[in-house]
């Protein structure tokens, strides 16, 4: 799956993106946030205040309940202010 990291969440990360093969029990958006902090000291970092992380599945803004299945890209990002 191809993981896409924007602003501070990719730099913190140190990717602008990666493609991961993830865990079985990765099956939702949730599951991923709680996942990909265990990766490295640079995950956790950058997601340790997941309430700032919003996330897209397939260019769709997504909730901690829905399903990864199928999912060709997820985008992690801060929140998007305008001005």
């Amino acid at each position: 799956m191809k993981l896409v990291y924007f602003a501070w969440v990719k730099d913190r990360i140190g990717l602008a993106e990666e493609t991961l093969d993830l865990p079985d029990e990765v099956t939702t958006v949730a599951a991923l946030m709680a996942w990909l902090p265990q990766r490295g000291a640079n995950y956790a970092a950058a997601l340790k205040d997941p309430d700032l992380i919003r996330v897209a599945v397939d260019q769709e803004y997504a909730q901690g309940d829905r399903s990864l299945a199928g999912a060709q890209e997820i985008a992690l990002f801060p929140p998007v202010t305008g001005g």
